[in-house]
C-alpha cells in the first residue's frame, strides 16, 4: 500500500505490518493528485503537479516525460510489460494513452469525438474532469467524467462509449472488482450505484446511507459484494461517513463510531482496498487502517503537522 502526503510519497505492508517508510521526498506542496500501485504491490506510478510520472520501484526511480499540459487527475494501469496507461485529465476532460516509458503519451481521439462531450459540464461552470479510471481483467476499462456519467472501452482504451442512461451523470468515482468483470460500481451525487453487466444497467444501491452525497467507494479485490464507500452532506462537506456494505451495496452500516477524527469531509481517492483484502481510509490528518473484513477500524498513521488542509492527498492499494 502507499499514500501520498502533500510533499512526500510513504509505502506500508498491505497488512499493516511495521511503520510506513518514505520512499519519495519531494519539494514542499508538491501535489500528487494521482497515484496508481502495480500489481505485484512493489512500485507505484504518481503524477506530479508539472506532468511528468514518477515510477518508484524498490531499488529504481524513474520520471517519464508525458507532454500532458492539463493537471493530471487520474491513471489506470492497463498492461504492465510493456507498460501501458490511461492518463484522465483535469479542466477539459482528455484521456491520453501511454505505452512504454519514453513518453509522451497520444490523446486517445475516440474520446475526443464522443457525441456525448458536449453535454459534459462542472456546476461551478468551469472544463469538465476524467476523475477516475477503472478496468477489468479481460480489457474493459471505465472513466467517470464529472460531470458527464461514466464512459467505458472494450479494448483496452482505444475505442470509447457512453454506459447506459440509467447512471446519475453527478459521478464522483467508478470501481471495478478483479474477481468479478461484469461488476462496475460508482459512487455519485445521488449515492452508490451498481452495474451487474457492464454499465448496460444500473441499480442505485442507497438503503443505509445517512446521505446521498457519494464520493469515494472501494472494492474488495476477492469478494465483489464487500464495499466501503463514502458519503458527506454536500460538496464542501460539514458532515461525513464512512460506509461498509457486505451484499453488493444493497443495505449499508456506518463505521464512524470507530473515528477518533471528526468527519466533516472525506475525499475521493481517500478510501482503497490493498491486495490482501485490508481497508484503509484518509479521515482528517489520520490515516486508518480497516481490518477482518473491513469491520475493526483503527487509527494507524498521522501526517506530520502542516499548513496543508488535506496533509494525506491520495492512497494506492
Amino acid at each position: 500500500m502507499f499514500f501520498a502526503t502533500y510533499n512526500a510519497i510513504y509505502a506500508v505492508e498491505d497488512n499493516g505490518d511495521g511503520e510506513p517508510v518514505q520512499v519519495y521526498k519531494g519539494t514542499d506542496h508538491q501535489e500528487y493528485g494521482a497515484m496508481v500501485s502495480l500489481s505485484n504491490g512493489q512500485a507505484v506510478v504518481s503524477a506530479l503537479s508539472d506532468g511528468t510520472l514518477l515510477v518508484l520501484s524498490e531499488n529504481d526511480e524513474k520520471r517519464i516525460p508525458t507532454g500532458i499540459e492539463d493537471p493530471i487527475a487520474s491513471l489506470l494501469v492497463v498492461r504492465e510489460d510493456p507498460l501501458t496507461l490511461l492518463i484522465g485529465t483535469d479542466e477539459g476532460a482528455y484521456v491520453y494513452r501511454l505505452v512504454g516509458e519514453k513518453g509522451p503519451a497520444e490523446r486517445v481521439v475516440a474520446f475526443d469525438e464522443l457525441e456525448c462531450r458536449k453535454d459534459w459540464y462542472t456546476p461551478w461552470g468551469g472544463p469538465p474532469a476524467v476523475r477516475t479510471l477503472a478496468k477489468t481483467q479481460d480489457g474493459f476499462c471505465y472513466a467517470d467524467i464529472h460531470v458527464g456519467s461514466i464512459m467505458r472501452s472494450p479494448d483496452e482504451g482505444i475505442s470509447w462509449e457512453p454506459v447506459t442512461p440509467e447512471l446519475h451523470k453527478d459521478v464522483h468515482q467508478v470501481a471495478t472488482c478483479p474477481a468479478d468483470d461484469d461488476q462496475v460500481y460508482a459512487n455519485t451525487q445521488n449515492g452508490v450505484y451498481v452495474s451487474p453487466d457492464r454499465g448496460d444497467s444500473w441499480v442505485n444501491r442507497i438503503e443505509g446511507l445517512p446521505v446521498r452525497y457519494g464520493t469515494g467507494i472501494a472494492v474488495h479485490p476477492v469478494d465483489p459484494d464487500l464495499l466501503i464507500a463514502t458519503v458527506q452532506n454536500g460538496p464542501r462537506g460539514g458532515g461525513a461517513w464512512l460506509c461498509r456494505s457486505e451484499n453488493g451495496g444493497e443495505t449499508w452500516t456506518q463505521l464512524n463510531d470507530q473515528l477518533k477524527e471528526s468527519t466533516d469531509r472525506i475525499r475521493t481517492g481517500c478510501i482503497a482496498f490493498a491486495s490482501d483484502g485490508t481497508a484503509w481510509a484518509v479521515i482528517g490528518k489520520t490515516l486508518y487502517i480497516g481490518r477482518d473484513r473491513a469491520t475493526d477500524w483503527s487509527a494507524f498513521w498521522t501526517a506530520p503537522e502542516s499548513d496543508s488542509e488535506y496533509p494525506i492527498q491520495t492512497l494506492a492499494g
